[in-house]
C-alpha cells in the first residue's frame, strides 16, 4: 500500500487505488460498481458515434449513486479486463437509450465490426418488449460501411426518399445509393482522393456513369451533418427535373 502512495496512487473506495492517468471514465464505473455501456462505451469498442455523450453511461443492476445514465439491464458477461460491458449489452443499450441514427449507427457498427448477431439483439429485445429498441432495430440498414452512410440513410428515409443502397452498376461499380434506378449519390470518405490515381478512377467513374444516362451527386459527410437541407433540396431537384414535377 505504502508502495502505491509513493507511486501516486489514490483510493476512491475500499479496496482500490488508481494511478494517475487512469482514465477517468473507468474511475467513474469502479467507483459506482458499474460499467461503460452505451455511448460511453463506444470508443472502447470503435463503434460508430460522432458526439460523445455529455453525462457518463453505465450498466449495473443496483440503485446507487448518481449524475450518470444508468442502465439495469445486464444480459452478457461484461468486459474482463476493463469495466466495460459486452459489446451486445451495449449495443442493446444504444438502441433503447439514443435517438437514430445514432442507435443505428452504433448497434449498426457492432454488427458489422463485431460480429453481434442481428437476431441475438431482436431476440433480446423482444423479452424485455423495449418498443423504442426495436423501433431502432427495425432501422438498421446494414448496407452502411460508414457511420455517414448510416446517418445518409437516416436522412432519406425521414424524409421520403426511397433508395437502394450498395448497388453494382455494370461498367461503373458500386455505388453508396442509387435512387429512382437513375440518379447516384455517393458519400465519400475523409481520405477521398488522397492519391491521385483515386481522382482518375472517380472522373472514369463519373464520365462513364453520365455516358449510360445516370445522373451523379456527390457529397462529403459535412454536408450530411451540417447541410441536410440542401442535399434533400438538391435530390429532389434532380428528381423532379427527370419527371417534370415535384418529387
Amino acid at each position: 500500500m505504502l508502495r502505491l502512495r509513493e507511486s501516486g496512487a489514490n483510493q476512491p473506495k475500499r479496496g482500490v487505488f488508481v494511478l494517475p492517468g487512469c482514465d477517468e471514465d473507468y474511475q467513474s464505473a469502479i467507483k459506482y460498481n458499474g460499467r461503460l455501456s452505451c455511448a460511453s462505451a463506444a470508443a472502447h469498442y470503435g463503434l460508430w458515434l460522432r458526439h460523445p455523450p455529455s453525462r457518463l453511461h453505465l450498466a449495473c443492476n443496483h440503485g446507487h449513486g448518481s449524475g450518470f445514465v444508468r442502465h439495469r439491464t445486464i444480459r452478457f458477461d461484461g468486459h474482463p479486463l476493463v469495466p466495460v460491458a459486452a459489446v451486445e449489452d451495449v449495443a442493446l443499450h444504444a438502441l433503447g437509450c439514443l435517438t437514430p441514427p445514432a442507435s443505428t449507427a452504433m448497434a449498426t457498427s457492432a454488427i458489422r465490426l463485431h460480429g453481434v448477431s442481428p437476431e441475438l439483439l431482436a431476440r433480446e429485445l423482444r423479452a424485455d418488449r423495449s418498443g423504442t429498441a426495436l423501433r431502432a432495430l427495425r432501422e438498421l440498414d446494414l448496407r452502411a460501411e460508414s457511420i455517414v452512410e448510416v446517418d445518409a440513410q437516416h436522412l432519406f428515409r425521414s424524409n421520403g426518399i426511397r433508395y437502394e443502397a450498395q448497388v453494382f452498376l455494370p461498367g461503373i461499380g458500386r455505388v453508396d445509393f442509387l435512387l429512382d434506378g437513375f440518379l447516384i449519390v455517393e458519400i465519400d470518405g475523409f481520405a477521398f482522393h488522397s492519391k491521385r490515381e483515386d481522382m482518375l478512377r472517380d472522373r472514369n467513374r463519373n464520365n462513364t456513369s453520365a455516358v449510360n444516362g445516370y445522373v451523379v451527386l456527390r457529397y462529403m459527410p459535412e454536408h450530411v451533418w451540417f447541410s441536410p437541407d440542401q442535399v434533400l433540396a438538391e435530390i429532389r431537384a434532380v428528381l423532379a427535373a427527370r419527371y417534370g414535377t415535384a418529387h
